[in-house]
């Protein structure tokens, strides 16, 4: 079973006041996700411990108008770009993307976007577009730079998200972790 030591190992700069919070959300998406193997979970947790700087993160930084008037992420509207930037432990980003994890979890994220940097909705939403883009296959045939491009749209951050990967591969293997 996934732990919060587990989580401390594999992200050191997760707030520890927090992990406890996170744990219970991460290990029900996960196993709705089917992200119940060692492979998978290593590969799931090093993505998303980079794309939310340990679980630090669950807003992007920026302000999102590098986004605007991006027609591939569905940003057509005035003002998309700072509404759907990236958020949760995955970042999700983009109109396309928020209202595809609406229809999918249920939750009105074309309104209140948000929403998807609360921990609840974020896990949800990051289980979400890793089951709905097939990356357990992936993951199980250790295919990281598909699972990368996937989550990234590109390589960025490669050499962090493998260190991430190994760092919850070693851990996870050793405790036989099965989520």
């Amino acid at each position: 079973m996934l732990r919060e030591d587990h989580i401390a190992w594999i992200m050191p700069r997760c707030p520890g006041d927090k992990r406890g919070e996170y744990i219970e959300h991460l290990t029900s998406t996960m196993r709705w996700a089917g992200i119940t193997t060692v492979l998978r979970s290593a590969m799931y947790l090093g993505q998303l411990a980079h794309e939310s700087n340990e679980f630090r993160h669950f807003e992007e930084l920026s302000n999102g108008q590098a986004y605007e008037g991006r027609a591939n992420l569905g940003n057509t509207q005035p003002g998309d770009g700072p509404r759907y930037k990236g958020r949760g432990p995955i970042q999700i980003t983009g109109r396309w993307n928020y209202q595809a994890a609406s229809d999918a979890i249920g939750i009105d994220l074309i309104s209140t976007p948000e929403i998807a940097a609360q921990p609840a909705v974020g896990f949800k939403i990051a289980a979400w577009y890793w089951s709905s883009r097939n990356l357990n296959d992936k993951a199980d045939t250790f295919d990281f730079m598909a699972v990368t491009r996937a989550i990234n749209g590109g390589l960025n951050g490669i050499d962090q998200r493998l260190a991430y990967y190994k760092r919850a591969l070693e851990v996870l293997a050793r405790d036989a972790v099965i989520v």
